[in-house]
């Protein structure tokens, strides 16, 4: 593997269920795959509606950035994905807990359907090293 392009794994975020990392860390950048509200003890995906399931998202976030060396203050960019854009306001409400001072760049979209029936899936891009 390229020595500017490394992957990146931590058992405290889901472990990947297909071809693919949880992160890549490319030179000073870090590319967190999205992310579902699945506890990382257990594979289960958390019960308690989109603000439950937004708050164990950006745990798994934090946790891959972390595993990274970089963290939620170094994110420039989320995308987010929900089934239902008329939840946007519980999510945002959560989100701004995690991303109060210099938030991200956004994009947010509503998507079909998740994997494993999840409300919501976030990926980001951050900073690192």
């Amino acid at each position: 593997m390229d020595p500017e392009r490394s992957v990146v794994a931590t058992s405290h975020a889901p472990a990947a269920v297909g071809p693919y990392s949880q992160a890549i860390r490319a030179g000073h950048l870090l590319f967190v795959a999205g992310q579902i509200p699945l506890d990382p003890a257990t594979g289960v995906l958390v019960e308690g509606g989109i603000q439950a399931q937004t708050r164990q998202v950006l745990k798994n976030v934090q946790a891959v950035l972390q595993a990274g060396g970089s963290d939620l203050g170094q994110v420039v960019k989320t995308t987010v994905f929900m089934t239902d854009l008329s939840q946007f306001s519980e999510m945002n409400a959560v989100y701004g807990e995690f991303f109060s001072h210099l938030p991200p760049a956004r994009a947010t979209v509503e998507v079909g359907a998740l994997p494993k029936a999840a409300l919501v899936e976030i990926e980001a891009i951050a900073l690192c090293g």
